[in-house]
C-alpha cells in the first residue's frame, strides 16, 4: 500500500528505503510547479492618477519598483520614491500631484489691468457727471460781425453781482445787497498761447461804445447810434451776448469762450477747497463789501473772499486797484485748486467741482476739457512766462476810465499773433 502524497512516486526517496545507492545520490520527489506567465511591461499611471496595487499582474510582487513612486504604502520606504513632504499630496490610492507655485506676474498684470478700468471708469463717469453741471445759456451765434480768429484762445471772465440761489441771511453775510437782477463786477480776458497766459483786466468804469447788435431775446436789431456808456452797462442792457459785442468791437479781439460765476458760487468754491491762501502787504477796511484785513500771509474763506476782491473804495486807485486784487486773487485761486491735493483727493474735488459747476454759466461751445486749460492757464499767469495787467488806460472823462487806442491796437495784434505781450498797463 503506498500511502505518498499523489503527486510522488516510489518511496520515501523515490526508490525505497532498501536502495542501494547512497543517501546523497537519491533523487528529490518530483514536485510539479505552474509554469510562469511571461513578463508583462510595467503599467505606468495616467497622470495625476495612483497606481493601484489591485490590478497588478498577480505574477508580479506589488513591492516590485521602477524607480517611481506608487502608492498602497509608505511611498518614503521604497527604493527610489520620494517621501512625504516634498511639496505633492501623497493619497492611499496613489500619487497625486499637489497645487503649483503662484503665478505672480499674471497675477500682477490682472491687478494692474482692473486697476485702470476702474480709473477709467470713475475718470469717464465723473467727467460726464461733471460736463452735465455745466449751464449752457450763452449763445455767442448770435453776436453779429464779429472780429476773425487770432491764434490762442480767449476767454471773457464775468464775476457778476447775481445773487440768485442765496437766502437773505447769506446776502447779509456777504454784504451783497439786495438788488434784484444782476451786472458785471468784474471783467477780464485770458489769452491762453503758446507763449504763456496773458491775463488783461477791463474796468467796469471803461468807457465804451454800444455797437450795432440782435437782441438776444428779441432777436430785434440795433442800429449803433455812437452811444458810450461804462463797460458794465453793456451787460445790464442785453446780457452776455451784448456784452461780448461790445468787447469784441471796442477792442478787436475775438472772444473764444464766455465764463461767468455770481457771489455765491465764487464764496462756495473758496469755501470747498478750505479757503484760499494770500498775502496782503498792507490793511484795508471797507464797510460797503465788508472788508476787515491786517497786513501780512493769512487764509481767507469764502465771506473774507468775496470782501478782498469787490473792495474798491479803501483804494486810492478805486476800480483799477480792485482789478490787480481780482488778478492776484483769482492765480492764488486756480495755484490752489490745480494740485494734486485737489484734484486726486475726491473729498475735496467733488465738493469744490460741485460748488463751482452749479453757479457756473458758460458759452454753448464751452466743454469740460476748455474749462479746465482755462483754469490751468489762470494758474499759470503769475508763474512763468504768464502776465497780468489792466487794459492799457489814457485817461478819463465823466468818470469814465479811457482807453489808450494805441496801446490797446498794439496788445490786441501781440495777441492775435501768439507773440510776448511788450505792452504795459496801470
Amino acid at each position: 500500500m503506498n500511502d505518498w502524497p499523489e503527486g510522488r512516486t516510489g518511496d520515501r526517496y523515490g526508490r525505497g528505503s532498501a536502495s542501494p545507492q547512497p543517501e546523497g545520490a537519491r533523487a528529490m520527489p518530483h514536485i510539479q510547479r505552474r509554469r510562469p506567465a511571461p513578463p508583462q511591461a510595467p503599467q505606468v499611471p495616467p497622470q495625476g492618477q495612483g497606481y493601484d496595487d489591485r490590478h497588478a499582474s498577480p505574477a508580479y510582487d506589488s513591492d516590485y519598483n521602477t524607480g517611481q513612486v506608487y502608492g498602497g504604502g509608505n511611498a518614503g520606504a521604497r527604493g527610489g520614491g520620494r517621501g512625504r513632504g516634498d511639496g505633492r499630496d501623497y493619497g492611499d490610492g496613489g500619487y497625486v500631484q499637489g497645487p503649483s507655485a503662484p503665478d505672480w506676474p499674471r497675477r500682477i498684470k490682472r491687478s494692474a489691468l482692473t486697476l485702470v478700468v476702474v480709473v477709467l471708469a470713475v475718470s469717464i463717469s465723473t467727467y460726464f457727471w461733471a460736463d452735465s453741471k455745466l449751464k449752457r445759456e450763452v449763445d455767442l451765434a448770435k453776436v453779429i460781425e464779429r472780429p476773425s480768429e487770432g491764434d490762442g484762445t480767449n476767454y471773457l471772465i464775468v464775476g457778476s453781482d447775481s445773487r440768485e440761489g442765496m437766502t437773505a441771511e447769506d446776502r447779509k453775510k456777504l454784504h451783497t445787497g439786495s438788488a434784484e437782477g444782476k451786472r458785471t463786477d468784474s471783467m477780464m480776458i485770458l489769452h491762453d498761447g503758446s507763449n504763456g497766459p496773458t491775463l488783461v483786466s477791463l474796468p467796469r468804469d471803461s468807457n465804451v461804445e454800444i455797437p450795432s447788435f440782435v437782441g438776444s431775446e428779441s432777436g430785434k436789431s440795433f442800429k449803433g447810434t455812437g452811444r458810450t456808456v461804462k463797460l458794465n452797462a453793456a451787460y445790464a442792457e442785453d446780457g452776455p451776448e451784448l456784452l461780448v459785442r461790445t468787447v469784441e468791437f471796442n477792442t478787436g479781439l475775438r472772444i473764444d469762450h464766455y465764463v461767468e460765476i455770481g457771489f455765491g458760487g465764487f464764496a462756495q468754491i473758496v469755501d470747498a477747497i478750505g479757503g484760499v491762501e494770500m498775502d496782503i502787504p498792507k490793511a484795508f477796511k471797507d464797510k460797503k463789501s465788508g472788508a476787515d484785513f491786517q497786513a501780512g500771509k493769512q487764509t481767507l474763506n469764502g465771506e473774507q473772499s468775496l470782501a478782498f476782491v469787490r473792495t474798491r473804495y479803501a483804494f486810492a486807485g478805486s476800480d483799477l486797484d480792485r482789478t490787480k486784487n481780482q488778478q492776484k486773487f483769482l492765480a492764488a485761486l486756480a495755484g490752489q485748486t490745480a494740485t494734486p491735493s485737489t484734484i486726486l483727493n475726491p473729498f475735496r474735488l467733488y465738493p469744490t467741482m460741485g460748488a463751482g459747476l452749479d453757479t457756473l454759466i458758460v458759452d454753448k461751445d464751452m466743454s469740460l476739457w476748455s474749462l479746465s486749460q482755462m483754469f490751468f492757464a489762470m494758474k499759470g499767469v503769475t508763474g512763468g512766462d504768464g502776465t497780468s495787467m489792466n487794459i492799457p488806460i489814457s485817461g478819463s472823462v465823466g468818470g469814465n476810465l479811457v482807453w489808450d487806442k494805441e496801446k490797446v491796437k498794439q496788445l490786441v495784434r501781440e495777441l492775435n499773433n501768439d507773440e510776448k505781450v511788450t505792452v504795459t498797463g496801470d
